[in-house]
């Protein structure tokens, strides 16, 4: 008689094929100030998740686009990126395409994806990924933590869409978990936990995602007037119930609640090409993998 095959396990790189699956991909990128400019100094990978070298449309910053060819999170998936900003460095990190969230395997394995942003006293970072779209059945947990020092500025947003609604697929199951965590030198300035579960009352209520697909948040740390700063962008954004801006803790909020991706992304151009002649001290400089 034959012994039954035991269940097939692929372990190298930590690879499996049970519920205790694990796919880890990381990214560190460390800036410093050198040469009347911002340099990638260090750059270091694991997996499927690396820079192709640093562009420099507007001479000192420096631009870095990050690439994640598989271009989506999976059941097991794990994604690190940390970003190191030194004293004095200015440096603006985005993504070439939208990230997508899969549906989740059989087992319900959950993907994770955590963002590490560290700016010392004096230095600036962008955080300008484009936007993340949720499949129905996704489950994982997507978290941000910013730590400034001194002086240091950040500005950045996170854009989620929800499902595929012009394909008749809504967000209907899995739960989605988004964490924020900004400090300055130590102290909390914002700290928020969402979950994105299509069974809480959290999500259809009015009180809460209020049955909407897409969200947005922009945030904006360092600037040296917030009030001129919310002036600013209620002058010159069109007014919508949509949206709306806040300042929390000297850390600007804006955000979009609505159904149209088009719209919230838009939004968040138009407001960072406001703020960042505040904030930086420069026009904004799209990078140019936006428009390919």
């Amino acid at each position: 008689m034959t012994a039954p095959l035991p269940e097939r396990l692929n372990t190298d790189h930590g690879h499996r094929f049970d519920a205790s699956r694990r796919w880890d991909a990381s990214l560190e990128l460390g800036f410093i100030h050198s040469g009347g400019a911002t340099r990638l100094k260090r750059c270091h990978h694991h997996g499927p998740l690396r820079v192709q070298r640093p562009f420099y449309p507007e001479g000192e910053v420096c631009h870095v686009y990050l690439l994640h060819p598989p271009g989506g999170l999976v059941s097991g998936d794990r994604l690190a990126i940390s970003a190191h900003v030194a004293e004095g460095a200015q440096a603006l990190l985005t993504t070439p395409a939208a990230a997508k969230l899969y549906r989740a395997d059989s087992h319900g394995v959950a993907w994770q994806q955590h963002t590490r942003l560290d700016v010392e006293d004096g230095g600036l970072l962008e955080w300008l990924p484009q936007e993340t779209i949720a499949f129905d059945g996704s489950k994982g947990r997507q978290s941000v933590e910013i730590a400034l020092s001194g002086n240091a500025r950040c500005l950045g947003w996170e854009a989620m869409a929800l499902g595929r609604p012009a394909s008749r697929l809504p967000f209907e199951s899995g739960r989605i978990e988004q964490h924020f965590r900004l400090v300055r030198d130590g102290r909390p300035l914002w700290i928020e936990r969402q979950p994105l579960d299509p069974h809480h009352p959290r999500f259809h209520g009015r009180w809460g995602q209020g049955g909407h697909a897409v969200q947005a948040t922009l945030w904006a740390v360092g600037l040296p007037d917030m009030k001129l700063a919310v002036e600013t962008l209620r002058e010159h954004i069109a007014p919508s119930t949509r949206w709306a801006v806040t300042v929390r803790l000297d850390v600007l909020l804006l955000r979009y609640l609505g159904d149209e991706l088009n719209e919230a992304r838009a939004l968040c151009h138009e407001a960072w090409a406001l703020l960042r002649p505040l904030l930086a001290g420069r026009e904004a400089c799209p990078p140019r993998i936006w428009f390919t």
